[in-house]
């Protein structure tokens, strides 16, 4: 697809187009999506495209950064440039799993008087769904919230239903006021591919945004995605740098064993290889790098490792202890071109 064509001109199917071209697509539309989200957000570049990495790798996120810095406005404006349904809840202590995914609500037939129970669908039901201060409420509903991401359903009594596709959440937390909160447990923290630190105000003056590409395309291009292959010494750097991170691992360097309580699971090393393959595919390549890897690292990571007392004591982050890893981490021989 030629770079100034628009995406949503509804070419044939990317399935009937070469993977060259369906990565040009890709591409093509990564650098529109840049350009319209650049008219209203500024100075976000990198916050953007960590989280297009994971809308087109499936994946979801979490955003870490204080009130005020324009959050909603951030995903609102990329709902509208992908021509995605957006919803928002506000998470709060006395939110219900129902307030979530809806409810039965008894329903009278005006014709016939007769009653009847209708379900009306929750916020849940939409593409791109903003989870505000999702560590705001108790660990009953967030678990609502957390089963729709990991199986794209939700069950309401005996009934599941699916969501729409595609289905993204982006979740918020405040790092600073922890009073009140309900910290989500590892595990739960574990599904979300991605932590994206946003450290000042994203919003400038309103502007019109034009639609980019809709959700047909975005599924076809998750697919894509998928398909881009990896050379074994990536795989191998995946490996050693998720290994790396774990005190308990045999041959554990002594700082990460001095400074970490908990390193990074298996879901870690999957979300990296797929983040990779996005971000390759987003700059118009089509083969992986080790630079692809090391630049989806920290969001992965950074929400999957634990720091221990000694690093807070001592004055370390996440961010610092991930740098250090992936300096010691040995590259592959060269790049496989796909």
């Amino acid at each position: 697809m030629p770079a100034s064509a628009s995406a949503t001109d509804d070419p044939d199917s990317l399935a009937s187009q070469s993977d060259v071209e369906a990565a040009r697509y890709l591409c093509d539309a990564y650098h529109q999506l840049q350009a319209e989200l650049g008219k209203v957000i500024v100075g976000q570049d990198r916050v953007v495209e960590e989280i297009l990495i994971a809308i087109f790798a499936r994946g979801h996120c979490v955003m870490q950064g204080v009130p005020g810095l324009a959050k909603t406005l951030l995903v609102s404006t990329l709902s509208q440039a992908m021509e995605l349904s957006f919803q928002r809840i506000q998470f709060t202590p006395d939110l219900m799993p129902s307030d979530i995914t809806g409810t039965d609500v008894l329903q009278e037939d005006p014709e016939t008087g007769r009653r009847r129970f209708e379900f009306m669908k929750g916020p849940i039901f939409g593409n791109l769904l903003l989870a505000d201060e999702i560590n705001r409420t108790p660990p009953k509903t967030q678990a609502a919230l957390l089963q729709a991401m990991q199986e794209q359903q939700v069950t309401v009594g005996n009934r599941t239903l699916d969501l729409p596709q595609p289905f993204f959440v982006l979740s918020t937390q405040n790092p600073i006021e922890q009073e009140g909160t309900y910290p989500l447990p590892e595990a739960q923290l574990d599904r979300f591919m991605f932590m994206v630190i946003l450290k000042r105000t994203t919003g400038a003056a309103q502007a019109r945004v034009k639609k980019v590409i809709n959700a047909k395309r975005i599924l076809e291009l998750q697919e894509i995605v998928r398909r881009v292959p990896v050379g074994d010494h990536v795989y191998n750097f995946v490996l050693d740098l998720t290994r790396a991170t774990r005190p308990n691992e045999p041959g554990a360097s002594d700082f990460v064993r001095h400074w970490l309580n908990w390193g990074a699971g298996p879901r870690a090393g999957q979300y990296m290889i797929m983040a990779a393959k996005a971000r390759a595919l987003m700059r118009g390549r089509l083969y992986v790098t080790i630079e692809d890897v090391e630049a989806v690292a920290p969001p992965v990571l950074r929400h999957r490792i634990i720091p221990n007392f000694n690093a807070e004591a001592e004055g370390i982050t996440v961010e610092q202890i991930i740098e250090k890893i992936i300096t010691l981490i040995p590259r592959g021989k060269g790049e496989r071109l796909l």
